[in-house]
């Protein structure tokens, strides 16, 4: 340390490419963000507008909705900014602050998908207790319970990261501050934080994923004995948009966290964490509206409601 100068600001190496294609890259991802954003925040209008759909199922969607707001606005602004002048430095605090934001929106999604995926377990093999078991009080305490148990794990983090000496280099191989690649530049032993990643990464991935494999397994055995073939399609529209969005976040996320470490799979997990943060939440409002009657009806009367008689 006394050898060193302390780094109090970072630069995101963000995507090594010429001119050309930075600007191609900017507006791409604009019109992207873009998308994510009036999207979820059509679905969240809908929820909040629509008095159809104030049952649980959509309220856990409503926050979902937000998390992915939050999600896409924590590192595509920074990145866009990066596109432009990728030599513009983030500082230490807005660095940090980045990294802790980000954990505590994929923790909390983590933790609501499980939350979503017990609602339609409940809704479809225990349709006639549903109203009872998934009361507006459960559902509060389970969202806010998400939520808490999402920042708690992320502060976790935070304060074994705070007292890392950081003294150079100061360039992050990364589009933002991704945990794992900040700490490749602390100048101190960072063994302990990679055991907690690893460590937290395995628990809130793989055994919320296998709780949720295991609820559709008994969810896909209630639906495949419904007798109403109107029922099934139905009972199978809802649960597979929400199978789409559970296999495109825990899939890009296992891989990321618990996948190999070593060969050439850095920059390949730079690009997939590209597509989680950005895509993801861009897909998810698309996937649910597609797949998902109730809510293109509720649009439709919404924007039938906005047309002059």
């Amino acid at each position: 340390m006394n050898n060193h100068t302390v780094v109090t600001e970072f630069i995101l190496m963000g995507f090594p490419v010429g001119y050309d294609m930075r600007m191609f890259l900017l507006g791409l991802f604009s019109l992207l963000y873009a998308f994510t954003l009036v999207g979820n925040g059509v679905i969240l209008g809908l929820i909040c507008w629509e008095a159809r759909l104030h049952t649980p199922m959509y309220f856990f969607l409503s926050h979902l909705a937000i998390v992915d707001i939050s999600y896409a606005c924590n590192t595509v602004p920074q990145m866009l900014a990066n596109l432009l002048d990728p030599s513009k430095p983030i500082s230490y605090a807005g660095c940090i602050t980045q990294t802790f934001l980000f954990l505590t929106f994929a923790l909390t999604e983590c933790l609501l998908l499980v939350v979503m995926s017990y609602d339609r377990y409940v809704a479809i093999c225990h349709p006639l207790r549903y109203s009872v078991i998934m009361s507006w009080r459960v559902c509060f305490i389970l969202s806010l319970m998400s939520w808490a148990l999402g920042s708690l794990l992320s502060l976790a983090h935070l304060i074994l990261l705070l007292p890392l000496p950081f003294c150079g280099p100061q360039k992050i191989n990364h589009f933002f501050c991704e945990i794992l690649a900040v700490l490749k530049l602390a100048c101190a032993d960072t063994h302990i934080n990679e055991i907690l990643v690893l460590v937290g990464a395995t628990s809130v991935l793989i055994g919320p994923f296998s709780s949720i494999v295991i609820s559709y397994m008994r969810i896909i055995y209630a639906i495949l004995h419904i007798q109403s073939r109107e029922g099934r399609q139905k009972a199978f529209s809802t649960c597979s948009s929400h199978l789409c969005v559970v296999g495109l976040f825990y899939g890009t996320a296992i891989i990321m966290y618990i996948g190999p470490k070593h060969g050439n799979s850095k920059g390949q997990k730079k690009y997939l964490l590209l597509f989680h943060s950005l895509f993801n939440p861009m897909l998810n409002p698309l996937i649910y509206s597609l797949r998902n009657n109730e809510v293109k009806e509720a649009l439709k009367r919404v924007l039938g409601k906005g047309r002059p008689s």
